[in-house]
């Protein structure tokens, strides 16, 4: 097979496919990757967004626990004032 392809006009064919090949399968131009870098840009700037919205998203949801636990603890104490108050009334 290597005597084939040492014959001039075997290897300027072989040579000019694969130009071809190369040339035909599209190499990306300078401005397809500036479009390419500006969606990327634009999807790391959207992740980014989303990211901010879920910590203060979670910032909040950290507040509502916070103050149902504070609401759980009053409505408690309340409970166990009533339960006293009722106890000593019923012991007069």
């Amino acid at each position: 097979m290597k005597e084939k392809i040492k014959h001039p006009v075997r290897v300027l064919t072989l040579a000019a496919i694969t130009g071809a090949f190369i040339g035909l399968t599209g190499c990306a131009t300078t401005s397809q990757l500036e479009e390419l870098q500006t969606k990327v840009n634009a999807v790391a700037a959207d992740a980014a967004a989303a990211k901010a919205e879920a910590a203060a998203a979670s910032a909040k949801a950290n507040d509502a626990v916070r103050i149902a636990n504070e609401a759980n603890n009053r409505s408690i104490e309340t409970e166990s004032k009533i339960d006293r108050m009722f106890k000593k009334a019923m012991h007069k």
